[in-house]
């Protein structure tokens, strides 16, 4: 048998020269004490008022939220000239296409497809049917409007048209006063009692449930009434006086005293840069940014070169740098190519 020396031993060599055979070179530095219990505690309470300053300095206001009752108290004639462009079948959902109705030709474009016309009609809506004829008729003791409604209904398509055009003209002209809707008298039949009805039935809140009335025992789907909402100038108006329009970049927590959605920032960018600023397919053209974006972020460790970023910028060695310091200049340079690339 041979003896082996100790300077063969990898347990007892100690030698500052790199060695191929292992994978890290030996600390021969100084050590420290340290205590991290003490370094958890400090950077929480660091963070938290950090926090607590961002949240005071920064927050978003705590607004209330826009209900159909609170509009139509608010602005009961847009409410009105709303709810007429959802019976006759004007508004912007009735024809906004998929995935709500089957209107023709709409959809943003993405090149020479449509995402939305693909996809199809998902979530079917009939404004006049599900925005005030159905809602009307959970309305108990209403002789008048039961004769309304049921007139109405059993009038044929051309009658219907008619009567729509003609409080579409008188409804623009609108006021109102002492809780009523003020319009003026034409052959509408009985168009003005059912948006009376609406009005009324939405100022008392009465119209919010109807529109959230679900089979569920917990109604959850607020599709109906922010679409009808959305439909009128309202919120718009009440956005922009909120900076929330988008091309105000605002950005605002639904409930809560909190700053807001930073991360929304991204997505806000693309609708200040042109073309997506102008373009009628702004929404879907933005859409497909951030997907690239997306999967460029997923598949970014095995991407040659982007990957590579991090490494050729260097900010490991402002992190490191006492650590690389300690090791001296000569222990990179005697690493083989691959080795240096691996410990850098």
């Amino acid at each position: 048998m041979s003896a082996t020396s100790a300077s063969d031993n990898p347990r007892t060599h100690r030698s500052r020269r790199f060695r191929p055979d292992r994978d890290v070179v030996e600390w021969q530095g100084a050590y420290r004490r340290y205590d991290v219990v003490k370094e958890v505690f400090v950077s929480f309470l660091v963070v938290l008022v950090l926090v607590v300053v961002c949240a005071v300095v920064f927050s978003s206001p705590d607004e209330h939220p826009v209900t159909v009752k609170s509009w139509s108290n608010a602005a009961p004639v847009d409410f009105a000239q709303t709810a007429m462009t959802e019976l006759d079948g004007t508004s912007g959902v009735a024809t906004y296409g998929p995935p709500y109705t089957h209107t023709a030709g709409a959809g943003q474009m993405l090149g020479p497809i449509s995402i939305e016309r693909t996809a199809g009609v998902r979530i079917p809506i009939n404004t006049a049917q599900d925005f005030v004829l159905k809602p009307l008729a959970t309305l108990p003791d209403r002789p008048a409007l039961d004769v309304a409604l049921a007139e109405y209904r059993d009038a044929s398509a051309a009658q219907r048209a008619s009567w729509d055009a003609a409080y579409e003209n008188v409804v623009a002209h609108a006021t109102f006063s002492n809780g009523q809707l003020v319009v003026k008298g034409g052959p509408y039949g009985p168009v003005g009692v059912l948006i009376g009805n609406l009005e009324s039935m939405a100022r008392s809140g009465a119209l919010d449930g109807a529109l959230l009335a679900s089979p569920q025992l917990y109604a959850t789907n607020y599709a109906n009434p922010l679409l009808f909402i959305a439909d009128g100038t309202y919120l718009a108006d009440q956005a922009g006086l909120r900076h929330l329009q988008g091309d105000q970049w605002g950005m605002m927590n639904e409930t809560g005293n909190f700053p807001g959605q930073a991360w929304l920032w991204l997505y806000t960018l693309w609708y200040q840069v042109p073309p997506m600023k102008t373009s009628s397919n702004g929404d879907v053209e933005v859409w497909a940014i951030m997907m690239v974006l997306t999967v460029l972020l997923a598949l970014l460790p095995f991407i040659p070169g982007l990957r590579s970023i991090p490494r050729r910028l260097g900010v490991y060695r402002l992190i490191w740098r006492d650590h690389y310091r300690s090791l001296g200049p000569d222990i990179l340079s005697q690493m083989p190519p691959g080795r240096q690339s691996h410990r850098r």
